[in-house]
């Protein structure tokens, strides 16, 4: 379980600051933004206070000086910029002299976030500064630089967004299959340069890493995490369910460049899992949604199914779900959906073979690290183990544990959040809503509107009830952005996260305030 809390000021975001929390054991991870700092850290040995005067020693102890220099090459206008020509006019100015006033100023990164690598840049001339187009793009090119409000930036991946588009950079700003696969980080200094006149004299105390004019580059692709020729081959995947990924205890203390936590949404049942089979409790393993893959035992091994939605079934027979089950070679394991919850867990004696990224072997689909299993697969072990079969463990409420049927509604535990205001505490602990949407991102809610708006974008925390203008809630889950700009006037209770994770369209949620102490 973790404990998130929020220093405020512009003095905790330095770099220095940031690394030397990362350091303090008990922290997680830490999400600076443009004047707040989000720290996740461990409540059981660290408290909010411990993590401001660890804040404060490391501010006072901080060298002084700016972070990197740093040059990229921009395509201005065309193609690559389909809004200079209206940010230009707004400004008074032809769509060349917009082009060079961007490039003549000197940046600072005050936060990574949205998507992994994506640079909030500081510092736009006030004549730029042009509000968001009023319905978003549905897809920005990757490596578009563009201005919205105050503040400029560069997608890293394809995705929607509401920028204005300026033109598309000729270097990466992350990529994952780079050795350093982030170019910016908070506290760096930017400079623009058009491509094709070269970047100029750059002067100042730190030193500039600068590239030469290039076309723009294709789009980053996904980092391949499975090994194609596992050294223990266990299982081979038939054919895919909905969505099979694996993950462990998920991606620490990577925030800072944009990357989301991810690992299991419902840990509890994960862990479980993997304790059936002897593994670790942070094992890699799958996690299954909704429907389940169709899997061949290439050896014999030993497995274990938890979490609600999905009965394991071998060789056509039913199989005890929080079971070590034995697996002959040549044994195929199917999944039969029970309709209740939303994600099981499958662990494999040994732990699932995978490459890490950044010290982890979970998926993250919006971070271009690994993907979804495909027919044609095949999952090794990570190692040997002996394995007995037979051994169960089935949690208090049984298979039903963590979610209800459908119509059903769960009752979650609401704790204040950053932008707490009596009327949204009332909305929301008001009536029941219900679930719209649901993905690892988050859960969308449906019911009496929420008081929310526009905020400073800061740190989101995983659990945070995100309420956009439009008043519509959006409970956020491990894959969430790490920065957002929207009111959280509650935060989801964390030891409710699992439950939160199961619910699927249709379900009714119940918020209640948690017990203080």
């Amino acid at each position: 379980m973790s404990a998130w809390t929020y220093l405020r000021g512009e003095d905790y975001v330095a770099p220095a600051v940031v690394e030397a929390l990362l350091a303090v054991a008990g922290v997680r991870d830490v999400l600076p933004a443009y004047d707040s700092t989000l720290v996740e850290h461990d409540p059981t040995t660290l408290t909010a206070e411990a993590v401001a005067r660890a804040a404060d020693a490391a501010g006072e102890a901080a060298p002084a000086g700016s972070g990197r220099l740093v040059t990229v090459p921009v395509h201005y206008g065309g193609e690559h910029g389909p809004d200079l020509d209206e940010v230009a006019r707004r400004a008074g100015l032809t769509a060349a002299a917009a082009a060079r006033l961007h490039a003549g100023g000197e940046y600072v990164v005050r936060a990574v976030g949205f998507s992994p690598g994506f640079p909030f840049l500081a510092g736009l001339p006030p004549a730029l500064a042009t509000p968001r187009r009023p319905e978003p793009r549905r897809r920005v090119p990757a490596h578009s630089v563009g201005v919205a409000a105050g503040q400029t930036g560069v997608y890293p991946v394809a995705s929607a967004g509401g920028w204005n588009l300026i033109g598309r950079s000729t270097v990466a700003v992350y990529d994952p299959r780079r050795d350093d696969p982030f170019l910016l980080a908070v506290g760096d200094r930017v400079r623009f340069a058009a491509a094709g006149e070269g970047p100029g004299s750059l002067a100042g105390p730190a030193p500039a890493r600068s590239t030469s004019p290039a076309p723009v580059p294709p789009d980053p692709e996904p980092l391949e995490l499975l090994p194609s020729d596992p050294h223990l081959p266990a299982l081979a995947v038939v054919a895919p369910g909905l969505l099979d990924l694996v993950v462990d205890a998920g991606r620490l203390g990577q925030g800072r460049f944009g990357l989301a936590r991810g690992g299991p949404l419902d840990a509890p049942a994960a862990r479980l899992a993997n304790r059936l089979v002897g593994n670790e409790p942070d094992a890699p393993l799958l996690e299954l949604t909704l429907t389940g893959p169709v899997l061949r035992a290439l050896a014999p091994c030993v497995v274990a199914v938890t979490g609600p939605a999905l009965a394991p079934v071998v060789g056509g027979e039913a199989a005890p779900p929080y079971t070590s089950l034995a697996l002959a070679a040549g044994d195929e394991l199917r999944f039969a959906p029970t309709g209740v919850g939303a994600r099981s867990y499958l662990a494999l004696a040994g732990g699932v073979a995978s490459r890490r990224f950044l010290g982890s072997a979970s998926v993250d689909l919006r971070g271009l690290v690994g993907r979804p299993l495909r027919a044609g697969d095949v999952l090794g072990r990570a190692a040997e183990r002996r394995a007995v079969a037979g051994r169960g463990f089935v949690p208090h409420g049984g298979a039903r544990r963590g979610a209800g049927p459908f119509g059903s509604v769960t009752t979650l535990r609401l704790l204040p959040g950053p932008q707490h205001e009596p009327e949204a505490w009332a909305a929301l602990t008001g009536a029941p809503f219900e679930v719209s949407a649901a993905d690892r991102v988050g859960v969308r809610l449906a019911g009496a509107p929420v008081p929310g708006g526009e905020v400073t974008s800061e740190g989101v925390p995983v659990g945070a009830v995100q309420v956009p203008p439009g008043g519509s809630p959006i409970v956020l889950l491990a894959d969430r952005g790490t920065l957002g700009g929207y009111a959280k006037p509650a935060l989801v209770h964390p030891a409710d996260l699992p439950r939160l994770a199961q619910l699927r369209p249709g379900d009714r949620v119940r918020f209640v305030a948690a017990a203080r102490g």
